[in-house]
């Protein structure tokens, strides 16, 4: 009973963060012309899971022996890195030409591609700003060199567009840097902002980064399997963009030429049926799954290091979730 009860203490605590989070992120974009207001508040529901925040307080609270708090740099940390994700996707649905997100119009196809381009500009702008407030230039470093390897991850990815020849190495850094170095540096920087010893914040940034490769390797698969009704976001733009993701490379590692040379022809075609058919007929999709599956394990090993228990326990069915979910 004992164990039950902190755990609820720990989510409610957790409830109330959010809460702090999202009222100190709403508040940062209030602005006084009626045009960007608009957009920020259309860009807000694209607020979904709040992974990222909800890693960072976490660990802040389960990574040293004190009292369970979280306090106002954890909430300011939180807010910024859940802005600087909202930035990406907006600039996500401009490259990917998306049209729906979170089960709305994206802004890019609500006002086109120059305003997208300038509200993720902006959101990244105040991102800075808000962080700022907490007086430590180590964390606007780190965050710095979080956003430029964000950018790297985008870059050399659309430097491997239509590139058949990608291999998992070099996939596995682009999902690193891309989506992964965001999701470690939340759970490091919680563990940091609470004190917590070096070892503990670098086992807290290895969780994350498991996590984040995990979360983007189960994204790709939904966009080949999923429907854009579940998944609540435009599904298939991998394929219609050129984007070799990890069933189709783990596919044309095992299979023969004439199996390869079917699976090229749907690519080149951008014949999505076909290709998920293939897919899923080889054991690919599976492979890709199992793949995400011995991260997600490598992240609950890495949280032995967190010495409150009871948060551990909730870090663990958090992982858990980040492979089992359609959306």
């Amino acid at each position: 009973m004992r164990f039950a009860a902190d755990t609820n203490t720990i989510e409610e605590r957790l409830a109330d963060g959010l809460s702090r989070v999202e009222q100190l992120f709403d508040a940062q974009l209030r602005s006084p012309f009626p045009a960007v207001e608009e957009l920020c508040c259309h860009a807000q529901r694209y607020r979904g899971k709040m992974l990222r925040p909800t890693l960072l307080l976490l660990t802040g609270m389960g990574s040293t022996q004190g009292a369970l708090i979280v306090t106002e740099s954890h909430v300011v940390a939180a807010a910024t890195v859940e802005m600087i994700h909202m930035a990406t996707l907006v600039h996500d649905d401009v490259l990917d030409e998306a049209s729906v997100r979170r089960r709305c119009q994206t802004v890019n196809s609500l006002r086109g591609n120059e305003t997208a381009v300038i509200l993720g500009d902006y959101l990244i702008s105040n991102a800075f700003h808000l962080v700022s407030r907490v007086g430590d230039p180590a964390l606007n470093l780190r965050l710095g060199a979080v956003t430029n390897a964000l950018c790297e991850g985008e870059l050399v990815q659309l430097s491997r567009r239509h590139d058949v020849s990608l291999d998992r190495a070099t996939y596995i850094e682009i999902v690193r840097r891309k989506t992964a170095v965001l999701v470690g540096a939340c759970a490091e920087i919680g563990a940091r902002l609470s004190g917590a010893s070096e070892e503990v914040v670098a086992a807290c940034y290895r969780v994350g980064e498991h996590l984040g490769i995990a979360f983007q390797i189960q994204d790709d698969l939904l966009d080949l399997t999923g429907d854009e009704v579940t998944v609540g976001k435009s599904i298939g733009r991998d394929l219609e963009k050129g984007k070799l993701t990890l069933p189709t490379i783990l596919f044309l590692e095992r299979e023969g030429a004439r199996e390869r040379a079917a699976i090229l022809r749907a690519i080149e075609t951008r014949d999505g049926e076909t290709l998920k058919s293939l897919l899923l007929a080889s054991g690919a999709v599976r492979g890709a799954r199992e793949y995400a599956c011995s991260l997600v394990a490598s992240a609950r090993r890495e949280l032995a290091a967190l010495p409150q228990l009871q948060v551990r326990a909730v870090l663990e069915g958090l992982a858990d979730k980040v492979v089992d979910r359609a959306n």
